[in-house]
């Protein structure tokens, strides 16, 4: 941190005041810090400011941190949608890690510690319950475990978000299974923990690989959280991280799920017991249990699933009531232009009704013609046949009446044998009868045969 010259205070005395850094300076040419909102083993966050509209940026030594803001910028792009807060940039300078993201409201734990009894009611554990297997369940079907649940981690929206409930800090998060074949990774032990002792899973605890049952397991400890106001292994001695990490383990496979949720509704006992029962490939009952505890609140509780927490303020509802008037008149804008949409679409369809009749009754019409067009051509067929016989009759003749004058031609012996050669005519089939041409011609070759010798 670097140092302001001295300034004088009221009794006279001079104190130095110390310069953050990271304030007041434009990241990517347009973000600029305004306020340090918090800090912990990742880095700092501040709050800044681009074209009147809010973010939080997040920064991590490159010399501490260990690379995880890149491996929660690159999650949490691939998860965008309505559970993961939206990232806007990325990138890094000579000491730092940088991600711009989208400004988030208070986190649970915050909330939680403002309490005065530092409890919350069974109506809003079981609302918070609701969406947090809502969240799960959207980033487990994307392959994606967190492995660092806990109430720092689920943050309310802001304006009118305020109801919503959020996902953050996707450091230690990692992909439980391949995207393409679904198969999940080996279950093998880990060298070390990863995560949050109070709220990891047992298996966690005892360095196993995490699976979808452990990220349950570590909202079924968030809630008795909520419910009770403290765990069973809160508040121990301890000497090291590795024996705080003993001593929880120990503690939670002493205390029985029956004594964890005493004095707590059954859906709460059975939820966890589930969860530490659960298969390290089984996929979980989300909805199962979604719908227990939205019972729990409407039917045992007869209370309205209305979204209104502890600490809603009447702004609160009233910043709600805005937006859905808001989408009331989009709603009814959509409306508007999905009618015009479909006045359009049954003039369009009329048009394409008429072309449609207009098409068959040219086809018709052309079937017409091309059915007269072959009976006008079958006709001049049968006259062209009719005419061809015709011609051929006469041929027939003419050639008879030439056969019939060189009959008279021949000598007397010459017609003798031709007499002979067709003297059973009659008596034979219509194949067998011999032609007069091939008798004419057999006639003359017997003569010339004689000529010659």
């Amino acid at each position: 941190m670097e140092e302001r010259p001295n300034t004088p205070r009221s009794d006279g005395f001079y104190r130095k005041r110390k310069i953050d850094p990271l304030l007041h300076k434009k990241y990517f040419s347009k973000y600029r810090t305004i306020k340090k909102l918090g800090e912990g083993s990742f880095g700092k966050v501040y709050k800044a400011e681009y074209k009147n509209e809010y973010f939080a940026i997040k920064f991590e030594d490159k010399e501490k941190g260990q690379n995880l803001l890149e491996i929660e910028a690159t999650i949490m792009d691939y998860l965008k949608g309505q559970y993961i807060p939206m990232i806007k940039s990325f990138g890094y300078n000579e000491n730092y890690n940088i991600l711009v993201m989208q400004l988030m409201g208070r986190s649970l734990e915050q909330i939680f510690n403002k309490t005065i009894d530092k409890k919350f009611s069974l109506k809003t554990t079981s609302l918070l319950a609701y969406q947090m297997l809502s969240i799960l369940k959207y980033i487990h079907d994307r392959h994606i475990i967190h492995r660092d649940i806990k109430p720092d981690n689920f943050v309310l929206g802001l304006k009118n978000k305020n109801a919503n409930l959020f996902l953050i800090d996707f450091g230690l998060a990692k992909k439980y299974r391949s995207s393409k074949t679904l198969e999940q990774n080996p279950y093998v032990k880990k060298r070390k923990l990863t995560g949050t002792a109070r709220y990891a899973s047992i298996h966690a605890l005892e360095e196993m690989e995490q699976s979808r049952r452990d990220d349950l397991e570590a909202v079924g400890y968030v809630l008795i959280y909520f419910l009770k106001g403290h765990l069973p292994w809160m508040g121990m001695r301890i000497k090291s991280k590795e024996d705080r990490i003993k001593k929880i383990l120990n503690k939670k496979k002493e205390t029985s799920v029956k004594d964890l949720c005493k004095d707590l509704p059954e859906e709460y006992r059975e939820f966890l017991e589930y969860s530490r029962n659960l298969g390290y490939t089984e996929e979980p009952k989300y909805e199962k249990f979604k719908k227990n505890f939205y019972d729990l609140v409407t039917n045992k509780n007869k209370e309205q699933f209305d979204y209104i927490y502890d600490w809603t303020t009447e702004n609160d509802l009233k910043k709600r009531k805005i937006e859905s008037s808001n989408n009331n008149i989009t709603i009814n804008n959509n409306k508007d232009k999905d009618k015009d949409k479909d006045d359009n679409k049954a003039e369009i369809n009329k048009n394409i009704e008429i072309k449609n009749k207009i098409e068959k009754i040219d086809m018709k019409e052309e079937e017409k013609n091309n059915e007269l067009n072959i009976y006008i051509s079958r006709d001049k067929i049968e006259k062209n046949n009719l005419i061809l016989k015709d011609n051929n009759n006469i041929n027939i003749k003419e050639e008879k009446n030439d056969e019939f004058n060189n009959y008279k031609n021949y000598t007397k012996s010459e017609k003798n044998i031709i007499n002979t050669i067709n003297i059973k005519e009659s008596s034979r089939t219509m194949n067998d009868k011999v032609d007069l041409k091939c008798c004419i011609m057999y006639v003359n070759n017997i003569f010339n045969i004689s000529f010659f010798l």
